[in-house]
């Protein structure tokens, strides 16, 4: 049992773990059964929340327009009106629909689940209508497989292909409306100041003009693809540059499936292992060895093909609109945390989680980034796979921590933010592909983080004997790595030989 630093206890028995009961508010992914006092209190929420809502829209609106933001012709607001009333629409279904059905029966699940696609379908449709940063936001929604009920993010996979275009002035008209989003967010912080929001906005306004800049885009795509030229498996699509201006970027064709379509790869032969294991090396590579991270990877922008020529499988990578450069600390910390981790060293754990901003709330935020449980974090997380059990667990108990989650986001230094964002798309296309959390996944994390560790310590070293030493060291460490690696594969060869003598015992004839 851990402490919070909030006077409640932490159990460490669910996956994000769970606090004793308690809801600030009314969660759409973990419904809450309430009747008498608690109905009225959401009642006098509710009304609280609208009175609030028209404030902000009122003072949005003033603002954007007095500013020169807002054409009288825009009016950007209905687009925060229209995400409002969805909002509450789906609040109010969830409070109504599960009222009266006692909770955990199988007509409260048969409902919820009725709840959960009519609720996905309201937030795709409004996805839709509002474009832009709700597009965004929708694509994150529906890559979390490993998170959130499979109503949702199977109704949301439908932004990652085919999602609605916008014409220039719809793109202004996002960044004008982006703006005035501080007002918003104010006034929610109004009504549940457990919750801080404002690390949302900055980010928002700081990350908007990066994608809309597609000579920056085309800059990173060649950057990238320089960084990572080693691997023979990845394709960056080349860019036209004469073609090119800020707002036209024009880049060569290259066909391929979704990196989370199984069916496409059993067609085309391709192996969903190697292309886990190529997908983690390549995102270990540019977050511990270079801090220059693609920080948009949802399965509209990785693809995986053939090579027409060679036959050779390969992972395109698109959109490179979107990037966070890591300072050297924050990436020499993050390869410690990680180390750590992987190695069960919970107090270098605390050490590097707390030097990160985590402080009090180092468990919570050693389980968003593994995605486990505490217990599982300290029995060590290569030790064992995610269990169908520990992933409900963590689907159903997520709501619990929101005050916490976001008092961490708030608190963690601006890279973190993006690093999350990462981390949560490329674990829902392990999930899609049935192969998250493997062994030799995390030892390819620890390779790259012994390698980014030693590669500093030999540029601040100030002498040959020095550097000479740490290149041992760093050897000696990647050999361990590799013969850990190679006795999990005996054990593995051991463990099938063993299961298919069992099997002949059994079924003689058809062996």
């Amino acid at each position: 049992m851990a402490s919070l630093g909030n006077g409640r206890r932490l159990w460490s028995l669910t996956g994000l773990m769970e606090l004793e009961p308690k809801v600030p508010f009314l969660w759409p992914f973990s419904p809450v059964h309430q009747t008498g006092k608690g109905s009225g209190n959401m009642a006098r929420r509710a009304l609280k929340l609208a009175s609030w809502t028209g404030v902000a829209l009122t003072a949005s609106g003033f603002y954007l327009y007095s500013n020169k933001y807002l054409d009288p012709n825009d009016f950007g607001a209905v687009r925060v009106g229209r995400a409002v009333a969805t909002t509450a629409v789906i609040s109010y279904d969830y409070l109504t629909s599960l009222r009266s059905v006692p909770y955990g029966s199988e007509e409260y699940l048969q409902l919820r689940s009725k709840v959960h696609l009519r609720s996905a379908r309201r937030l795709c449709e409004l996805c839709c209508a509002n474009r832009g940063t709700f597009i965004k936001v929708g694509q994150h929604l529906g890559a979390l497989d490993y998170l959130l009920p499979e109503e949702y993010t199977s109704t949301l996979k439908v932004l990652h292909s085919q999602a609605p275009q916008s014409s220039i002035q719809e793109v202004r008209q996002v960044i004008r409306e982006d703006l005035g989003k501080e007002v918003l967010v104010l006034a929610v912080k109004q009504l549940f100041p457990e919750f801080e929001f404002m690390w949302l906005v900055d980010e928002a306004k700081k990350n908007l003009p990066l994608e809309l800049d597609f000579l920056n885009e085309g800059r990173n795509s060649e950057k990238v693809a320089q960084m990572l030229k080693h691997f023979d498996f990845l394709k960056v699509p080349r860019i036209y540059w004469d073609l090119s201006t800020k707002r036209v970027l024009l880049m060569e064709f290259v066909d391929g499936g979704q990196v989370n379509d199984r069916d496409y790869m059993e067609k085309n032969k391709i192996d969903v292992n190697e292309i886990s294991r190529h997908l983690g090396k390549m995102y270990s590579e540019m977050i511990f060895v270079n801090g220059f991270v693609h920080c948009d990877p949802h399965p509209g922008n990785v693809l995986v093909r053939k090579c027409p020529g060679t036959g050779k499988v390969e992972i395109v990578l698109l959109d490179h609109g979107l990037y966070q450069v890591l300072t050297d600390e924050f990436r020499l910390d993050y390869c410690h945390l990680w180390q750590s981790l992987i190695w069960t060293d919970m107090k270098r754990v605390k050490k590097y989680s707390q030097r990160l901003g985590a402080g009090d709330l180092y468990p919570l935020f050693a389980c968003m980034l593994t995605a486990r449980s505490w217990d599982s974090v300290n029995r060590g997380i290569g030790q064992a796979p995610v269990t169908a059990t520990e992933d409900a667990e963590i689907r159903n108990n997520a709501a619990n921590y929101l005050p916490e989650i976001s008092q961490l986001l708030n608190h963690v230094p601006r890279q973190m933010l993006l690093i999350f964002k990462t981390n949560d798309l490329l674990r829902g296309i392990e999930a899609a592909l049935g192969t998250r959390a493997s062994a030799s996944s995390f030892l390819n994390m620890s390779r790259c983080c012994i390698r980014a560790l030693a590669m500093h310590k030999k540029k601040n070293a100030s002498s040959f004997f020095r550097r000479t030493q740490i290149s041992f060291r760093e050897t000696f460490n990647l050999w361990q790595i590799n013969l850990h690696e190679l006795i999990l594969r005996v054990k593995g060869l051991r463990l099938a030989s063993w299961v298919l003598a069992l099997l002949c015992w059994l079924l003689p004839t058809p062996c």
